[in-house]
């Protein structure tokens, strides 16, 4: 594309040429085709854009979410991490204390949490667990089983809180380049109303499923097993139902397809980690815990889960200089209709740092 200055010296040279005359630079007449000039090269760029933005390979933004929608897909929208939050007392309670519905826990990093429906101590007891969720959508908020330690009100007679397990499920919206990628997939693999692609991308048009596997014959003839996964891990029964429905109306003539959640295999993690000078060792150390929580979402159905891509997930943590794998010792294969989650999380620091 012609810059400015080029169109400029373009136009001055041809007016020269016509007219005999050369023009002063700040002459009343360079003025006036320096502004026609830059009127000319906003027209290029706005062409320019144009034409980027009629091909799903270099459209950007809302004219890329047009793109998806000509092949049935859209933009997965952000979701919030969903876990268990367990409130404790220091002895059991003299009478039942209720933890309301929207009590607020945090992370160090100050991540919040809150509870999505009210809870009891009862008398006797000292403990009770209550389900919440991510106040604010992303994979910011993904945190690893014990990270959640402090409560932004306490409610009357609990002395402290946690997670016992882990908070997952939190995704950032789907950016341009993984969208961009998935319309691109389905030019490559053209459904046609009874090949895998078909069941996979009519599953994948749910915005609620992560990932979805086809398994032809997997019961013998003539059947077909759609298995799906969401973000948070395993599909619940109404998603299941309606994906069922889906297919019922759609497949083709006597095939049986059943959709199906995957089977969970649990895979520990553990890492020792080496920090840079100068840098926080334990916050270093909670965001290890938090990227490798966010990476074992329902993403990874059917993937194995490799050594390689764990190191790197750890080695790109801001202020990590050095990191040793102990758990899992080798990679571990994942089956077709399989979805690997954390198990348990351990995150040390190395005896030496950098």
């Amino acid at each position: 594309m012609k810059t400015l200055e080029e169109i400029y010296a373009e136009m001055t040279a041809l007016f020269q040429q016509e007219t005999g005359v050369t023009l002063a630079g700040d002459g009343d007449m360079a003025v006036r085709l320096y502004a026609a000039a830059a009127q000319i090269y906003a027209l290029y760029v706005q062409a320019d854009w144009v034409e980027r933005q009629c091909f799903p390979q270099s459209a950007l933004g809302e004219a890329l979410d047009r793109h998806a929608q000509l092949r049935g897909l859209e933009r997965r929208a952000a979701a919030a991490a969903q876990g268990v939050l367990r409130f404790e007392t220091d002895s059991p309670a003299q009478a039942d204390l209720t933890i309301p519905a929207g009590t607020v826990c945090m992370t160090a990093g100050l991540v919040r949490f809150a509870t999505l429906e009210e809870a009891v101590i009862p008398a006797g007891e000292s403990a009770v667990e209550a389900p919440a969720k991510a106040e604010e959508t992303g994979a910011a908020g993904n945190a690893a089983a014990g990270s959640v330690r402090a409560m932004a009100v306490a409610p009357v007679g609990v002395s402290r809180c946690t997670n016992p397990a882990a908070f997952f499920g939190g995704v950032d919206e789907e950016d341009d380049e993984a969208l961009r990628a998935r319309v691109l997939e389905s030019f490559k693999r053209m459904p046609n109303g009874a090949n895998t692609a078909f069941y996979q991308q009519g599953a994948l048009s749910f915005p609620e499923v992560a990932a979805a596997a086809v398994l032809p014959r997997n019961r013998g003839r003539g059947t077909v097993d759609v298995v799906v996964s969401t973000q948070a891990g395993l599909p619940g029964a109404e998603l299941l139902a309606q994906l069922g429905a889906y297919f019922e109306a759609r497949r083709e003539i006597a095939v049986d397809v059943q959709v199906k959640a995957p089977e969970l295999v649990s895979v520990d993690v553990s890492v020792a980690v080496g920090t840079k000078k100068g840098a926080d060792a334990e916050a270093v150390c909670g965001a290890v815990e938090q990227a490798v929580s966010a990476w074992f979402s329902g993403s990874l159905l059917g993937q194995d889960v490799l050594l390689a891509r764990l190191g790197a997930l750890v080695f790109q943590v801001d202020g990590v200089a050095n990191y040793r794998l102990s758990a899992p010792l080798e990679d571990v294969e994942i089956g077709t209709a399989q979805l690997p989650v954390l198990g348990e999380l351990t995150v040390t620091q190395l005896e030496e740092s950098a």
